[in-house]
This record gives C-alpha cells, sequence and structure tokens, in this order.
C-alpha cells in the first residue's frame, strides 16, 4: 500500500520544497516508485525538479477541477520521478474551489486512480493553511513537518497542530504525523542548538534524528532544477537527506 507523505508548515521558507524534491530523488533512487505532487501556486518544486511552468499545458490545477485526470497531467522529471506539476492556472484555486461540492476532497479524489501504481506520493503545499494545504493534508496518509533552525521556529506551530487536529476529527481519522524535521542546522550556533532542543519538547518522540544543515550546494541545486543527490551527491545536504529518506522508509 502507497503511502502518501504531505509536508506541511504554514511558515515560508522551512525547506518544504528542498525537502519534498530531495526525498522524492532519494526514494527513486532507492528503488521506490515515486510521485511528486507540486500544489503551491509558486511552483518552486516543478522548477526545482526540471521544468519550467510556463511551457506547461496543463497541471493540478486541471485535475483539481476536473477538467484532466491526474494520468493526463503527470510529466516525466530529470530527477527519476514522476510530476504532478504546478502551473500558474494554480493561482486562482482557492477562490474557485470554494464554491465546489466536497472541496476538501479534490485532490484525494483526483489522486485515487493513480494511487496503487506508487509506493511513496510526496505532497508539496504552499505556505499557508488554505484550502489547498487543507486538500493535501485530506489526501495524505501522513505529514512531514520541516521546522527550521531559528528563533521563530516554533511561531505558528501550534495552529498548524490545531487545524491537524480538525483535520483528523472531521475529515481524515487516521491521518498519521511521521514527524518533524529540523532544517538549515548549523551546529556551531548556540541559538539552532537551543531550537533544537525546543522542537523535541514541543514534538515529544516525533523528531527525526537527522537534522538538515544549512548548505550552499542545497540552495544552488534548484537553480539547475536538479536535486542535491544529482547536483553534489558528497555535499553535506545531500547525506542529509539520504539518511532522513533511510530513517522515513524505515517506519513501519
Amino acid at each position: 500500500m502507497s503511502k502518501t507523505i504531505a509536508i506541511v508548515n504554514q511558515k515560508g521558507g522551512v525547506g518544504k520544497t528542498t525537502t519534498a524534491v530531495n526525498l522524492a530523488a532519494y526514494f527513486t533512487k532507492m528503488g521506490r516508485r515515486v510521485l511528486l505532487i507540486d500544489i503551491d501556486p509558486q511552483a518552486n518544486a516543478t522548477s526545482g525538479s526540471g521544468l519550467l511552468p510556463a511551457e506547461l499545458s496543463s497541471g493540478i490545477y486541471e485535475a483539481l477541477v476536473g477538467q484532466r485526470s491526474m494520468s493526463d497531467i503527470i510529466v516525466d522529471s530529470p530527477n527519476g520521478y514522476l510530476l504532478a506539476p504546478s502551473t500558474i492556472n494554480l493561482a486562482g484555486a482557492s477562490v474557485e474551489l470554494v464554491n465546489l461540492e466536497k472541496r476538501e476532497f479534490k485532490l484525494a479524489q483526483a489522486m485515487e486512480p493513480v494511487q496503487a501504481d506508487f509506493d511513496y506520493i510526496i505532497i508539496d503545499g504552499p505556505p499557508s493553511l488554505g484550502l489547498l494545504t487543507i486538500n493535501s493534508l485530506v489526501a495524505a496518509t501522513h505529514l512531514l513537518i520541516p521546522v527550521q533552525a531559528e528563533y521563530y521556529a516554533l511561531e505558528g506551530l501550534k495552529q498548524l497542530l490545531d487545524t491537524i487536529g480538525l483535520i483528523q476529527t472531521h475529515l481524515k481519522p487516521n491521518l498519521g504525523i511521521l514527524g518533524a524535521v529540523v532544517t538549515m542546522y548549523d551546529q556551531r550556533n548556540r541559538l539552532a542548538r537551543a531550537v533544537l532542543k525546543e522542537v523535541e519538547q514541543f514534538f515529544p518522540n516525533r523528531v527525526f534524528k537527522t537534522v538538515i544543515p544549512r548548505n550552499v550546494r542545497l540552495a544552488e541545486a534548484p537553480s539547475y532544477g536538479r536535486s542535491i543527490v544529482d547536483y553534489d551527491k558528497h555535499s553535506s545536504g545531500s547525506r542529509a537527506y539520504e539518511a532522513l529518506a533511510k530513517e522515513i522508509l524505515a517506519l513501519k
């Protein structure tokens, strides 16, 4: 049975897309069949996967509103995994979905015909708690929460967990939380070490052992449309995402 992992945090700049793209790449390298769904109107996971959103004729928007099937909009990525891309059309989707019946289930419904084709489906959502993020939560079997190692790291996380609780109560009772992963970590920085301890207290027994370091190569890779394993597999960022992928694969 496939796992669908939504990578969520309404705070921007915490490494959601970097985590989505690089986990998808490493799962693929490890022999898993992987689909990455970019449901963020900014389309960073699409461009970071080596595709230009402006040149695509259709994407996840058309699947959400029922104009195309998911299998019709899935494309190959140079990084090895398959991709359901985001395009400019997704920008107005939150407004358009409001009046649709079962609006929170549109992504789950679109995914259903292709779910069995993949071992892992990874969803990269927008930095918000709007309707697109709610669709991501409802479609997922598990959640992964990236938390940046900086002063305001835990700001807004209570609101996110409250939203997750509401989803579990009213829409998806079996939605599980894989855990939190600390990103942009600098072990030389006393503040970063303090934040890591705070995150461990906030998510008791739910923080991955792997921490993702601040790494120039990780920041460079998306501008070339490459995952870190293809761009610089010997970098500290690549080694960290390989370790995180192995940790996730080891979970029951």
